[in-house]
Protein backbone atom coordinates (compact mmCIF):
# COMPACT_ATOMS: atom_id res chain seq x y z
CA UNK A 1 0.00 0.00 0.00
CA UNK A 2 2.91 2.14 0.88
CA UNK A 3 4.36 2.01 -2.17
CA UNK A 4 0.82 2.32 -3.54
CA UNK A 5 0.70 5.97 -2.50
CA UNK A 6 4.24 6.61 -3.46
CA UNK A 7 3.38 6.18 -6.67
CA UNK A 8 5.61 4.41 -9.77
CA UNK A 9 7.90 8.20 -9.89
CA UNK A 10 8.22 8.59 -6.93
CA UNK A 11 9.40 4.20 -6.49
CA UNK A 12 11.68 5.13 -9.21
CA UNK A 13 13.26 7.90 -7.12
CA UNK A 14 14.28 5.70 -3.73
CA UNK A 15 18.02 4.88 -4.35
CA UNK A 16 18.48 2.77 -1.02
CA UNK A 17 16.57 0.77 1.23
CA UNK A 18 17.10 -0.55 4.92
CA UNK A 19 15.38 -3.62 6.41
CA UNK A 20 15.56 -6.91 7.46
CA UNK A 21 15.15 -9.98 5.47
CA UNK A 22 11.21 -10.31 5.32
CA UNK A 23 10.23 -11.05 1.98
CA UNK A 24 7.15 -9.34 2.06
CA UNK A 25 9.54 -6.02 2.04
CA UNK A 26 12.32 -6.84 0.29
CA UNK A 27 10.21 -8.38 -2.34
CA UNK A 28 7.65 -5.95 -3.13
CA UNK A 29 11.22 -3.35 -3.06
CA UNK A 30 12.53 -5.11 -5.59
CA UNK A 31 10.24 -5.64 -7.98
CA UNK A 32 8.67 -1.83 -7.32
CA UNK A 33 11.98 0.25 -7.09
CA UNK A 34 14.12 -0.58 -10.14
CA UNK A 35 16.85 2.04 -8.75
CA UNK A 36 16.69 0.82 -5.13
CA UNK A 37 19.80 -0.89 -3.84
CA UNK A 38 18.24 -3.26 -0.81
CA UNK A 39 20.56 -3.04 2.23
CA UNK A 40 19.87 -5.63 4.85
CA UNK A 41 19.95 -4.08 8.45
CA UNK A 42 22.84 -4.47 10.52
CA UNK A 43 20.82 -4.94 13.70
CA UNK A 44 19.22 -7.61 12.19
CA UNK A 45 21.33 -9.75 10.54
CA UNK A 46 22.92 -10.11 14.24
CA UNK A 47 20.21 -10.71 15.93
CA UNK A 48 20.12 -13.80 13.57
CA UNK A 49 23.57 -14.68 14.96
CA UNK A 50 22.50 -14.19 18.35
CA UNK A 51 19.50 -16.64 18.13
CA UNK A 52 21.62 -18.97 16.47
CA UNK A 53 23.92 -18.87 19.75
CA UNK A 54 21.03 -19.10 22.29
CA UNK A 55 20.16 -22.28 20.44
CA UNK A 56 23.52 -24.16 21.16
CA UNK A 57 23.53 -22.57 24.35
CA UNK A 58 20.37 -24.11 25.54
CA UNK A 59 21.25 -27.17 23.79
CA UNK A 60 24.45 -27.13 26.01
CA UNK A 61 22.55 -26.26 29.03
CA UNK A 62 20.02 -28.96 28.55
CA UNK A 63 22.60 -31.67 27.70
CA UNK A 64 24.01 -30.87 31.15
CA UNK A 65 20.76 -31.01 32.92
CA UNK A 66 19.97 -34.76 30.92
CA UNK A 67 23.08 -35.50 32.10
CA UNK A 68 22.41 -34.58 35.90
CA UNK A 69 24.79 -31.85 35.88
CA UNK A 70 23.09 -29.52 38.26
CA UNK A 71 25.15 -26.76 39.44
CA UNK A 72 26.87 -26.95 35.51
CA UNK A 73 22.96 -26.15 34.43
CA UNK A 74 22.25 -23.71 36.24
CA UNK A 75 25.68 -22.12 35.74
CA UNK A 76 25.31 -22.20 31.56
CA UNK A 77 21.33 -20.95 32.19
CA UNK A 78 23.06 -17.95 34.21
CA UNK A 79 25.35 -17.46 31.49
CA UNK A 80 23.08 -16.39 28.78
CA UNK A 81 23.73 -12.24 29.10
CA UNK A 82 27.25 -13.09 29.19
CA UNK A 83 27.31 -14.32 25.97
CA UNK A 84 24.10 -11.99 24.68
CA UNK A 85 25.71 -8.80 25.71
CA UNK A 86 28.47 -6.70 23.44
CA UNK A 87 31.67 -7.15 24.88
CA UNK A 88 32.62 -3.65 25.85
CA UNK A 89 28.89 -3.55 28.06
CA UNK A 90 29.58 -7.08 30.08
CA UNK A 91 29.93 -6.44 33.62
CA UNK A 92 32.86 -7.44 35.63
CA UNK A 93 30.85 -11.03 36.88
CA UNK A 94 29.62 -11.33 33.17
CA UNK A 95 33.37 -11.05 32.11
CA UNK A 96 34.45 -13.74 34.60
CA UNK A 97 31.63 -15.92 33.33
CA UNK A 98 32.81 -15.47 29.90
CA UNK A 99 36.15 -16.34 30.86
CA UNK A 100 35.05 -19.73 32.59
CA UNK A 101 32.47 -20.55 28.83
CA UNK A 102 35.82 -20.24 27.31
CA UNK A 103 37.67 -22.68 29.25
CA UNK A 104 34.55 -25.02 30.27
CA UNK A 105 32.63 -25.41 26.53
CA UNK A 106 34.34 -24.94 23.45
CA UNK A 107 30.90 -25.04 21.43
CA UNK A 108 29.27 -22.43 23.35
CA UNK A 109 32.47 -20.48 23.11
CA UNK A 110 32.72 -20.64 19.42
CA UNK A 111 29.09 -20.08 18.59
CA UNK A 112 30.16 -17.09 21.01
CA UNK A 113 33.23 -15.52 19.05
CA UNK A 114 30.62 -16.40 15.40
CA UNK A 115 28.30 -13.56 16.73
CA UNK A 116 30.98 -10.96 17.73
CA UNK A 117 33.00 -11.86 14.77
CA UNK A 118 30.23 -11.33 12.36
CA UNK A 119 29.24 -7.89 14.76
CA UNK A 120 32.29 -6.67 14.10
CA UNK A 121 32.40 -6.84 10.49
CA UNK A 122 30.01 -3.76 10.94
CA UNK A 123 32.92 -2.01 12.83
CA UNK A 124 35.54 -2.03 10.36
CA UNK A 125 35.81 0.21 6.67
CA UNK A 126 34.04 -1.46 3.82
CA UNK A 127 36.82 -3.15 2.16
CA UNK A 128 37.65 -4.86 5.35
CA UNK A 129 34.14 -5.76 6.20
CA UNK A 130 33.65 -7.50 3.35
CA UNK A 131 37.07 -10.20 3.36
CA UNK A 132 35.77 -10.42 7.21
CA UNK A 133 32.42 -11.44 5.64
CA UNK A 134 33.92 -13.57 3.59
CA UNK A 135 36.01 -15.27 6.19
CA UNK A 136 33.22 -15.63 8.87
CA UNK A 137 30.77 -17.32 6.29
CA UNK A 138 34.09 -19.64 5.68
CA UNK A 139 34.23 -20.13 9.14
CA UNK A 140 30.86 -20.51 9.93
CA UNK A 141 30.08 -23.30 7.08
CA UNK A 142 32.83 -25.67 8.76
CA UNK A 143 32.42 -24.47 12.44
CA UNK A 144 30.16 -27.93 12.82
CA UNK A 145 27.75 -25.84 14.87
CA UNK A 146 24.49 -26.23 12.97
CA UNK A 147 22.17 -23.03 13.61
CA UNK A 148 25.85 -21.73 12.58
CA UNK A 149 26.33 -23.60 9.08
CA UNK A 150 22.50 -23.10 8.40
CA UNK A 151 23.22 -19.11 9.08
CA UNK A 152 25.72 -19.46 6.67
CA UNK A 153 23.45 -20.17 4.14
CA UNK A 154 21.03 -17.59 4.60
CA UNK A 155 23.53 -14.98 4.88
CA UNK A 156 25.28 -16.31 1.43
CA UNK A 157 21.56 -15.96 0.08
CA UNK A 158 20.99 -12.59 0.94
CA UNK A 159 25.35 -11.60 0.99
CA UNK A 160 24.51 -9.18 -2.01
CA UNK A 161 22.18 -7.07 0.45
CA UNK A 162 24.54 -7.59 3.76
CA UNK A 163 27.38 -6.31 1.07
CA UNK A 164 25.08 -3.41 0.03
CA UNK A 165 24.46 -2.18 3.52
CA UNK A 166 28.05 -2.28 4.58
CA UNK A 167 29.04 -0.47 2.03
CA UNK A 168 26.53 2.29 2.44
CA UNK A 169 26.84 2.54 6.05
Amino acid sequence: KFLDLLGKDRCAEIELVSCDMAAWITTPVAERCPNAEICLDPFHTIQLATDALDEIRREVWNDARTAGEKQLARDLKGARYAVWKNPEKLTHNQKIKLAWIAKLNGPLYRAYLLKEQLRQIYQVPPDRAIELLDAWLKWARRCQLPPFVKLAKTITGRKKMIEAAINNG
